[in-house]
C-alpha cells in the first residue's frame, strides 16, 4: 500500500495509477480478516506522505518548468482550478486535494510554488494523508462487512 499510496499522491503518477478504488479494494479485504486494518492505514499513510511530499518538493524547486509539462501543460483547465481553490481555500486545499481526483495532480504542486512554508505544508498534508488513508479503505470495509452479511443472508 505504501507504493500504491506514493503513487496516488504523486504528480503525473496519480494521471497513470488509479490507486483510491486500489485501497477500497484491500479495504475490503480486510473486512474478511485476510488484512490488517491498522497496517494497511499506516502503510497507505506513509506513502501519502511520501508521494504529496515529494510533489511538493518538486513545486518548490521547479516551479513553472512543471507547467510547460505534459500533462498539465494540455489541462491548463486542472491548473487553473487548483490555483483558485488554493487561492480561496489556503492550506486546507492540501487537505481537500487528498479526496478530490481532479486536484490531486496538482494541488501539492502549488503548495510547493506558491512558496507555501515546509511546517504548514507538512501540518496540513499530514492530516489529509492520515483522514485520506482511513477513510478509503474503512469504506471498502464496511462495504465488504455489507457483501458479507448480504451473502451470508443465502
Amino acid at each position: 500500500m505504501v507504493l500504491f499510496a506514493a503513487a496516488e499522491t504523486t504528480a503525473f503518477l496519480s494521471l497513470l495509477i488509479p490507486s483510491t478504488p486500489v485501497l477500497a479494494a484491500v479495504g475490503a479485504l480486510a473486512a474478511t480478516g485476510a488484512l490488517s486494518f491498522n497496517a494497511l492505514w499506516i502503510g497507505a499513510t506513509v506513502g501519502a506522505l511520501i508521494g504529496s511530499t515529494f510533489s511538493y518538493w518538486l513545486g518548490r524547486r521547479y516551479g513553472t518548468h512543471i507547467l510547460t509539462m505534459r500533462p498539465l501543460r494540455d489541462h491548463p483547465d486542472w491548473v487553473a482550478k487548483a490555483q483558485a481553490t488554493f487561492d480561496k481555500y489556503g492550506p486546507v486545499t492540501i487537505f481537500i486535494g487528498h479526496f478530490t481526483t481532479i486536484f490531486r495532480p496538482v494541488v501539492f504542486l502549488m503548495a510547493g510554488m506558491s512558496g507555501m512554508t515546509l511546517p504548514r505544508f507538512l501540518f496540513w498534508n499530514t492530516l489529509g494523508c492520515v483522514a485520506w488513508a482511513f477513510i478509503v479503505p474503512k469504506l471498502g470495509q464496511v462495504g465488504g462487512d455489507l457483501i458479507g452479511w448480504i451473502w451470508s443472508l443465502f
